[in-house]
């Protein structure tokens, strides 16, 4: 595994999110009021990227299309994708997968992910 440094802990007010691209993948990096946190970018339902998702209640992420919702500290499905109506079907064949998370520390200021 490979630690990068990805910004100073200033840089991310709580309640928000960042994009980081490492190695072969974008990583969403989080600062909630428990701390920073990371999970891979792609939903698990059918891979849209989360970016642009919603943090729900300080602690779980919407995917912006079919509205799946992740605990972003643990990666756990919250509730499986449920928009538009008759997304079931998809479902059938999509079952509940948690997000990939990464290892974040701070150490004098500065925020890592392992990867």
């Amino acid at each position: 595994m490979t630690v990068h440094s990805v910004c100073n802990e200033t840089d991310l007010a709580v309640g928000k999110q960042m994009a980081v691209k490492l190695e072969n993948e974008t990583v969403l990096l989080f600062h909630l009021e428990g701390g920073f946190f990371a999970i891979q970018n792609r939903c698990t339902h059918v891979f849209r990227s989360l970016e642009k998702g919603k943090i729900l209640d300080g602690c779980r992420i919407q995917c912006p299309l079919h509205r799946a919702e992740f605990d972003i500290k643990s990666g756990q499905v919250v509730k499986w994708a449920n928009f538009p109506p008759g997304i079931q079907l998809l479902n059938a064949l999509r079952s509940e997968k948690a997000l990939k998370t990464y290892p974040v520390k701070v150490e004098n200021g500065q925020v890592s992910i392992e990867v």
